[in-house]
């Protein structure tokens, strides 16, 4: 003799189960899950914050037409940028209205000059700005992972 489980049909099963449970509280619950707990979600899909490893993957195919790390291009080098002072990249010649700028390139303004540099320094000669929002948190978070050459 063979034993044979009871497994509803699932027509049986809905009947069972309060169509509220499908129609409002199952989406809620989805809802309220980490983004990597979610059905359907992309694994590595969820950023945590800004990624360096991908900062420097834009730097390199965006930045390195006229920048480099440790040396001037047509635009400055952009190691130690963080915490420098706009227009004042030692040997570099800079255009009037970057030169005249007095404010500190932190992680705010570096975000602002990539998104549109004409409304952080009037007049200035950079002709780029990264369109995405993530695009430029990652290129920053690259930048401020530069430290001067010299120090740990």
């Amino acid at each position: 003799m063979t034993h044979q489980h009871y497994r509803p049909s699932l027509p049986t099963f809905r009947r069972r189960v309060n169509p509220w449970v499908f129609a409002v509280i199952w989406p809620a619950l989805v809802a309220c899950m980490p983004a990597h707990a979610q059905p359907g979600a992309v694994a590595g899909a969820a950023q945590l914050g800004p990624s360096v490893k991908r900062g420097q993957m834009l730097f390199e195919t965006h930045c390195m037409e006229c920048h480099a790390v440790d040396r001037h291009r047509a635009g400055p080098a952009l190691r130690g940028v963080v915490g420098r002072v706009a227009g004042k990249a030692p040997d570099f010649f800079y255009s009037q209205a970057l030169e005249s700028a007095t404010h500190v390139w932190d992680k705010p303004k570096l975000k602002a000059w990539l998104s549109n540099p004409e409304s952080v320094v009037p007049g200035q000669e950079m002709n780029f700005q990264l369109d995405s929002a993530r695009d430029r948190d990652d290129v920053v978070a690259y930048l401020n992972s530069l430290v001067k050459r010299g120090k740990p």
